[in-house]
């Protein structure tokens, strides 16, 4: 038992050690996200299941949902790349700095905001006090972010 234990952090260690030397920070927000994305889905089965009202459809449903967030943010990268494409092939004093990435991040932050503001909504569900000025400040930071233009 302990040998897989030690295993597993093994293999963890090695697969966050590659995701920063790949993506540095950007990569700790796709962690951080996916992460959320595993929080949310557990608590809304706790949540359905306290309530009773545990649905294999409504489960299904909601992983579809994911599968099309993780869509959106691939094709957020996509457009990064296309534009870092785009903009490398301009002359080299066209530009005061250089591309690296803008949507993709934007879009997983909205989308981190997002789940977080469904992890409460399922933790009040399950029973779980939630501060009034917590639910607010996601709210109001997925608003910013969506408000930009």
């Amino acid at each position: 038992m302990e040998q897989n234990v030690k295993a597993f952090k093994a293999a963890l260690s090695a697969a966050l050690g590659v995701l920063t030397a790949l993506w540095g920070w950007f990569g700790w927000l796709l962690v951080a996200w996916i992460g959320a994305m595993a929080l949310d889905v557990a608590t809304g089965m706790g949540a359905a299941l306290r309530a009773g009202q545990w649905s294999s459809r409504v489960a299904r449903d909601g992983l579809w949902h994911k599968a099309g967030c993780v869509s959106a943010v691939t094709a957020a990268g996509v457009l990064d790349l296309v534009a870092g494409l785009l903009l490398g092939s301009l002359p080299a004093d066209a530009l005061p700095f250089s591309y690296t990435v803008l949507l993709c991040p934007l879009a997983v932050v909205w989308y981190l905001l997002t789940e977080m503001g469904s992890i409460l909504e399922n933790a009040g569900a399950m029973g779980a006090p939630i501060p009034g000025w917590l639910r607010k400040a996601i709210g109001e930071l997925r608003d910013k972010l969506e408000d930009r233009k």
